[in-house]
């Protein structure tokens, strides 16, 4: 059973909406535990992340902290004080990171969520203001409600694969915008100039590889299942690289969830009588991104993918809709290798 505590008597054990804004000061008393068997009195702590600034809600109390070194040291001063606490924060565009890792580092459960859920819970209960203070108490109601899964820390080498691969996507991006503005120049200065920003990017682009390539031959695990990826039709060394740094819980995760995080799960829209037309949404686009292209040579060299593909269209699918199959039957095969050591491709 979970329950809101306060400080004060509470008259009801059901958890309270948030109060509005108007109201907020008097809300700043509460805390969020959980009394379920699986969480023996778990003391959730929201932590709101900015570019400069940490809110921390702890045990009914508001802390406002500097997003640096010195904030992250006060920050595991005040959580130490409590034996057993699990700290949720959103996902920020990577504001969240110094944090996050200074938190792993003290052997601290934390989770990241979609901050677009946090949103809606926040809505759910009548919260419709938006500050600070404000967010850092409904993360804290959000874990002792849904009591999320501790993220498990990254490691030295797969994190610098992961922001290898994030440098390669914006480089390439970089150089297919550059690319189209070339065309239209007429002043020899800015062909000149597009040129050797043409030739830097590509170098640019090829130490990415480079390093990405000497990062997974130095880890055992990560060349083994880069090798095992690669074994697959369409998928080459950029894709498995992309894939074991977009999505490292791959070979753990049951089919459903591996569609789901790859983006390629379509979802119901049905109400009533009426039957509508199923969408994929949310998951992961780098990993999205390179499905299709992987796809797209799959569908074409591997047999049977192909003759799935080819099965979809004569039964009148959109070959975008027919793909978009086609990339959850790859990424659902691409789990199970990783997941079954012993299992081999039909060739």
């Amino acid at each position: 059973m979970r329950y809101k505590a306060r400080s004060a008597c509470a008259h009801c054990p059901k958890l309270e909406p948030l109060l509005e804004h108007d109201n907020f000061k008097n809300h700043r008393s509460s805390y969020y535990t959980s009394m379920s068997p699986n969480n023996n009195d778990i003391l959730y702590v929201g932590l709101d992340v900015a570019k400069l600034s940490l809110q921390l809600h702890l045990a009914g109390r508001l802390h406002t902290l500097a997003n640096d070194a010195k904030g992250h040291t006060q920050i595991l001063k005040l959580l130490r004080r409590h034996p057993q606490i699990h700290v949720v924060c959103e996902a920020t565009g990577g504001y969240e990171q110094p944090v996050v890792r200074a938190l792993h580092a003290a052997d601290l459960p934390l989770s990241i969520v979609e901050a677009g859920r946090v949103r809606y819970f926040a809505r759910a209960q009548g919260q419709r203001a938006k500050t600070d203070p404000i967010d850092a108490t409904v993360l804290s109601a959000y874990g002792a409600t849904f009591h999320p899964p501790a993220a498990a820390p990254a490691s030295l080498q797969q994190q610098r694969l992961a922001d290898l691969s994030q440098r390669r996507r914006q480089l390439i991006h970089s150089l297919t915008v550059e690319t189209n503005r070339a065309e239209h120049y007429t002043d020899p200065l800015c062909r000149r100039q597009a040129r050797q920003l043409h030739k830097t990017l590509e170098k640019q682009i090829q130490q990415c590889d480079q390093a990405i390539t000497q990062i997974i031959a130095e880890d055992a695990l990560l060349a083994h299942k880069a090798q095992r990826l690669d074994a697959i039709p369409g998928v080459g060394p950029v894709v498995a690289a992309t894939v074991l740094a977009e999505m490292p819980e791959l070979g753990q995760l049951n089919r459903q969830t591996a569609a789901a995080l790859a983006g390629v799960a379509p979802y119901n829209r049905d109400s009533g009588g009426q039957k509508g037309i199923r969408h994929i949404s949310g998951g992961r686009r780098p990993v999205r991104c390179a499905l299709y292209m992987a796809t797209l040579s799959a569908v074409r060299y591997d047999r049977i993918l192909k003759e799935f593909y080819l099965r979809l269209r004569a039964a009148g699918k959109k070959p975008l809709v027919a793909i978009t199959a086609c990339m959850r039957k790859l990424v659902i095969l691409m789990n199970h290798l990783l997941k079954n050591p012993n299992f081999s491709l039909a060739h």
